[in-house]
This record gives C-alpha cells, sequence and structure tokens, in this order.
C-alpha cells in the first residue's frame, strides 16, 4: 500500500488532485458492456440510502463508489486521489484546509454539484439526534465556508494533516442540499450509477448514468445487481453455479471446491481487516482491568488463524493497527496463549473463576461462531467459563453489536492511524465499541493527530498500540486478508485494492467484462 507521509501530504495533496482527480487510471483494455450480477454478504433488512448507517459491505460498497462519491478517494494504489474535490491546500499547521470542487458535476435528478451540497452533507454527521460513525470527523470542523460555488474552506479546532483523507470515509457521501430526505429515500447521488429498484436486504438493481464526469475511466457495465446472500454456503453455490459473476467473503471451508472450479478465481489481498471480540469496558465484568488481562491470556490466537482463517491472515495483538499501516508497531511483545497467566490475573481480579456471555454470528465475520466456540474452549482451562450465545444474523449490527456486553465484530481497518483510533476509541464516539477509558491514551490520541515529525509519530502511535494492548477492552485474535472471488468472465486492471473488500468496495467502478 503506498504510504503518504502526513508532511507530504501538505505538500503534494492538491497535485495528487490534480493529476489523479478521479481516483481510477484509464484502463487500456476495458470495455463497456453487461449487466455485472454481484452476491454480497453484509445485508439487513433495516439497510438505507443513508450513508451515516452504513456498517457493512453490502451497503457500503452501493454507496460509495456506485450510487454516491465522496469527496477524496483511496484508490487502488492506495493513494489518496480527489473524487468531487479536485484538488485541496492546506495552512502550514494543517488547521485551515482548502478544496476545490470538480465543475460540471450533476446529481441523479439534475441538479449541479456544488459547495451547498458539501456544506449541507457535512453538516448532516453533526445534526441534533444523527447517529454517524463519522460525527468524530465532522465535529473536529469548527467552520465551513463556502468561497465559491466550487469551494470550500474548513477550519479544524487543531490541526489534522490526515483531514483529507477523513473525507474518503464511505459515511461522508455527497447529497444534493435542501433534497437530503429524498435523496436518502431513493438513492440520489452523482455515482456513475443511478438507482433503478431497492429491495433492502433483498436486491439492488442500478444503471449507468451517461454522460458521467467518469466516462473513459471508470465505470464500465450498464447495469448492475446486487443480490444479498449472507449465508455462506449459498453465496459460494451462486458463484459456482454461474447465478452471480462474483461474491465476497470466501467460504475457506469450501475453498478447495472454489480452486477447482475453472471459471473461478480467488482474488486476495492483505490489509488491516482485524476480527475482534469488543467488550463493554463500562460494564461488570469488563471494568476489571484484570478480567479483561486474563480473557486476553485464554485466547489462542494461533489457533483461530490456523483453524478460522485456515491461514489466510496472521495473528493479532489486541490493537487495530495492521500490517499494512505506516506505524503498525511490529516489535510489540505478542500475547501468547498462557492459561496460567489468565488463572493469574483472574485471581488479580479476586476470582477464582468466572462465567461470561459471549454474543456471536457469522454476520460479524465468516466462521465467528466457531472462532467463539474455540475460544470457549481455550478459556476453560483457566477457570473462564464463557457461553457462546449464537445471535442471528440479520439485524446483527442493530441489535447485538454495540448493545451486548460482549460480542464478535470485525473491522476493515483505515489508512492511517489516527482514522483508525478516532472512529473506534476515542472516548465518546459512536462506534467505541468497548467504552475503553485510558487519560493517557485520549492525550497521546489529541497529540499525534497534529503531529508532522514521522519519528514522534511513529513513537506516539507505538506506545497507544501497546496500552491497548495490555489494558484495552477489546479482543483482536487475528488479522484477515481480504478473500473474495470472480467468475473468468471479469477482468480488472491487475492492481486490486486493500482498504476494504472488492477492490476497495468498487468493483462495480473498476471491473469489466473481459
Amino acid at each position: 500500500m503506498s504510504r503518504f507521509t502526513r508532511r507530504g501530504l501538505l505538500k503534494t495533496g492538491a497535485a495528487a488532485g490534480v493529476l489523479a482527480a478521479t481516483g481510477v487510471p484509464a484502463a487500456a483494455m476495458a470495455k463497456r458492456g453487461g449487466t455485472l450480477r454481484l452476491g454480497i454478504a453484509g445485508a439487513n433488512t433495516s439497510d438505507s440510502w443513508d450513508g451515516r448507517t452504513h456498517s457493512d459491505s453490502y451497503m457500503i460498497m452501493l454507496g460509495h463508489g456506485t450510487v454516491f462519491d465522496c469527496l477524496t478517494e483511496v484508490n487502488a494504489a492506495g493513494e489518496l486521489v480527489g473524487e468531487l474535490a479536485e484538488s485541496w491546500e492546506a495552512s502550514p499547521d494543517a488547521i485551515t484546509w482548502t478544496f476545490n470542487l470538480r465543475k460540471g458535476v450533476t446529481f441523479h435528478n439534475g441538479k449541479p454539484f456544488g459547495a451547498d451540497d458539501v456544506i449541507e452533507s457535512l453538516q448532516m454527521h453533526t445534526a441534533e439526534g444523527a447517529k454517524s460513525a463519522a460525527k468524530p470527523i465532522v465535529a473536529s470542523i469548527t467552520e465551513m465556508k463556502k468561497l465559491g460555488e466550487h469551494q470550500v474552506q474548513f477550519t479544524l479546532a487543531a490541526g489534522n494533516a490526515d483531514f483529507p483523507y477523513l473525507l474518503s470515509d464511505y459515511h461522508i457521501l455527497m447529497f444534493p442540499a435542501g433534497q437530503i430526505e429524498e435523496a436518502i429515500a431513493k438513492g440520489i447521488g452523482t455515482g456513475m450509477y443511478k438507482v433503478e429498484s431497492f429491495d433492502p436486504g433483498v436486491r439492488a438493481v442500478v444503471s449507468r448514468v451517461d454522460g458521467h464526469y467518469k466516462d473513459g475511466k471508470a465505470g464500465w457495465f450498464d447495469s448492475i445487481e446486487q443480490i444479498a446472500i449472507n449465508d455462506s454456503s449459498a453465496r459460494m453455490n451462486a458463484l459456482m453455479t454461474g447465478q452471480v459473476d462474483a461474491v465476497n467473503r470466501v467460504d475457506f471451508k469450501t475453498e478447495a471446491l472454489l480452486k477447482a472450479n475453472p471459471g473461478v478465481e480467488i482474488f486476495e489481498v492483505t490489509g488491516n481487516q482485524h476480527f475482534t471480540f469488543p467488550m463493554l469496558t463500562n460494564t461488570d465484568p469488563y471494568s476489571n482491568v484484570n478480567v479483561r488481562k486474563a480473557l486476553k491470556y485464554g485466547i489462542n490466537r494461533q489457533e483461530m488463524v490456523d483453524k478460522i482463517l485456515l491461514g489466510h491472515g496472521a495473528i493479532g495483538n489486541d490493537h487495530p493497527i495492521g500490517p499494512a499501516n505506516q506505524f503498525y508497531h511490529s516489535e510489540l511483545e505478542q500475547l501468547e496463549y498462557d492459561p496460567d497467566k489468565a488463572s493469574f490475573y483472574l485471581k488479580e481480579a479476586g476470582m477464582d473463576s468466572i462465567n461470561v456471555d459471549l454474543s456471536a454470528a457469522n454476520a460479524a465475520f465468516p466462521g465467528a461462531v466457531d472462532a467463539a466456540q474455540l475460544y470457549q474452549a481455550s478459556a476453560s482451562a483457566a477457570g473462564i467459563n464463557i457461553n457462546v450465545t449464537q445471535e442471528p444474523d440479520d439485524g446483527y449490527w442493530s441489535n447485538v453489536w454495540l448493545k451486548k456486553p460482549w460480542c464478535a465484530c470485525y473491522w476493515s481497518g483505515r489508512a492511517t492511524e489516527d482514522w483508525m483510533f478516532s472512529t473506534a476509541y476515542e472516548s465518546g464516539v459512536p462506534w467505541n465499541d468497548s467504552h475503553w477509558e485510558n487519560a493517557r491514551f485520549q492525550e497521546l490520541l489529541i497529540t499525534g493527530r497534529a503531529e508532522l515529525d514521522t519519528d514522534k509519530r511513529r513513537e506516539i502511535y507505538h506506545e497507544m498500540q501497546a496500552l491497548m494492548s495490555a489494558e484495552g477492552g477489546t479482543i483482536v485474535p487475528m488479522y484477515a486478508n481480504y478473500v473474495d472471488a470472480h467468475s473468468t468472465k471479469l477482468a480488472n486492471s491487475g492492481t486490486i485494492g486493500n482498504l476494504w473488500q472488492m477492490d476497495g468496495s468498487r468493483i462495480s467502478e473498476r471491473w469489466w467484462f473481459a
């Protein structure tokens, strides 16, 4: 993954936005035509076009990169480029950012895109009662100023050299000003595909927009049918029998069958995706740091990589910064499975044994229920009795995650350390799924955000990873590669993005029929 230093980003962000403004290079061999049929996991009957609510792969793929656009984009090569923003520049302290917007862009209802749309689309995330995972990103903006129809200036509460990266967040979609409710109801964006039909949790059909600003650079299919197939076996079978052209989240148990099929290819990339077991640390017994330490030593990480990922990943160390991040702490002492240590910390908490409930569903990640059962078996040797509660897949993210005291979860990771930490671990943010509070961690988070010296940033982010690993409320047993599969009828540029599943969740834009 290509990496910008923050200082480099301050100097070159505008140039990058100009030179590769659409985020996707023209593919010399690409040709237009056909209907792409996708079988995608991660759908829910509560799905909507409100980007603030997007939390799983199905709507992330339909949102940014299909029906809607963001201001910036991380392209397949891992480089930050412009999307609806053509270029940007910052003040030396990274507090004031000026974005120049692309001209000649229209929404699917014909409304021209401009500065007012940007401002209203961002204000959605901090509106009263809004439950948006991107709220901490937008809340850092103290002033939004329209400098012209196609120029917006943002003033931040404190310097943040990652700010252009953050505006590529898949929650921060651009909606038409004054028509946001209608746009959410109907799916009105500026993306390459407009909505023809949408049955939440079931199926969506979109068609190519003529005269789009990305013409000749992306968007090769005439139409796309995205089918919700949450069941892993059904999803793999749909690909092998030709009912769909591509699927996400390959079921490792059927991987051999996929490989034996001459009409199917598996594509795998290493990114920052990690599978987790967050516990609510404001709830007993997880409020006790010694209980958390006992749980950390009670899990056999290597066994999970071997049996759940079948080798498609690496062991985690109870923090969310992955091997594709710039400041990944590879020298941090690895937490190992040690029932004696787990038992020791349990006694430090004043207990000889403990009974806890762990909620899991395969909607959390493929094999989550099996992983929870492996955890149950390994922890029992330390007197930790885990009762695994298998939850329904449908509604898992709305009914279990953030609500049950301990559950299974997955995170795609983020392109920068601050983006990941501020999304899921900053005090008070909506997606802080452990509610872990540590004053030193929060202090470092604010300091690291504005620090431009690379060596100092490395020290800051290494200390934050160490704090989380030792005391945090999230078990991160493994990093999981993105393993998806497609029909040999499909082709791509040869560079596959690793920020999200399915080529950065932009297969709709970047692929074509061979």
